[in-house]
């Protein structure tokens, strides 16, 4: 039955979703370069990314879950740490989670067209990751962004996982978050490698469930006792997908 639905859906995905995709990110990339020269980076962000997200969802179509929604402090910003799994993460973050955040993102996708130049209007955050040095000015530099309920996200295994397992997460998540003081909100998301698998095009729709943790404090954690602190978000994302998978 699978490979009968993965037959059908292939002239939907190239003649609709693909192109629709394609005008899409052009479009919502050039209102959010306009929203955030001329109004703010917030709207420019919710429009250009939660509204894009929201409507490459819909077209795929996936049908997305949120628990744990209670969980936010919209006044509060967070260090966001999500698993990663698809690049569909990005629809479900952006177009369901509901709050301000920036993203931080390889220097390589300023190259895309529309994605890129929207994503620096709004204030998204590039690193060369083959430059510590660059990398390290360019997460200094979008400290003054991350207040007054904006929040940032990275993915703290770095990549997406073929596994279906958690993969071995990097410290810059919780160094930032520690130097800014900023509690870490952990979050698991589900299924979304099923609806595009890492590294393919097999892109079939779907459910997605996002699970949103409750806040981790970062007082009292340092260099010293920082693998705690990341075991302790770990296992949050973990149970999330030990009660739900």
């Amino acid at each position: 039955m699978r490979k009968l639905l993965v037959v059908l859906y292939q002239p939907y995905k190239w003649l609709v979703y693909v192109p629709f995709l394609v005008l899409s990110t052009l479009t919502f990339g050039a209102i959010a370069v306009i929203l955030s020269t001329l109004v703010n980076q917030k709207i420019g962000s919710f429009i250009g990314g939660a509204v894009w997200s929201r409507l490459n969802g819909y077209m795929t179509p996936i049908f997305v879950r949120v628990i744990g929604k209670e969980n936010i402090d919209k006044k509060q910003s967070y260090v966001i740490v999500p698993n990663h799994q698809s690049h569909f993460d990005v629809f479900v973050l952006y177009g369901w989670l509901g709050i301000d955040f920036k993203w931080v993102l390889k220097q390589e996708l300023r190259k895309v067209p529309g994605l890129g130049i929207g994503c620096e209007k709004v204030g998204h955050i590039f690193i060369d990751r083959s430059d510590h040095e660059k990398a390290i000015e360019s997460i200094n530099a979008a400290r003054k962004k991350i207040v007054n309920g904006t929040s940032v996200i990275f993915f703290p295994e770095g990549t997406r996982q073929t596994s279906g397992k958690i993969g071995e997460f990097k410290k810059g998540a919780f160094k930032f978050a520690i130097d800014m003081g900023l509690p870490l909100l952990p979050v698991t998301i589900i299924n979304t490698n099923n609806i595009l698998p890492p590294h393919t095009v097999n892109l079939l729709p779907g459910k997605a469930l996002m699970i949103v943790h409750q806040k981790i404090d970062t007082a009292g954690y340092n260099d010293t006792n920082i693998e705690e602190l990341m075991q302790k978000v770990r296992s949050a994302i973990q149970s999330g997908i030990d009660e739900h998978r």
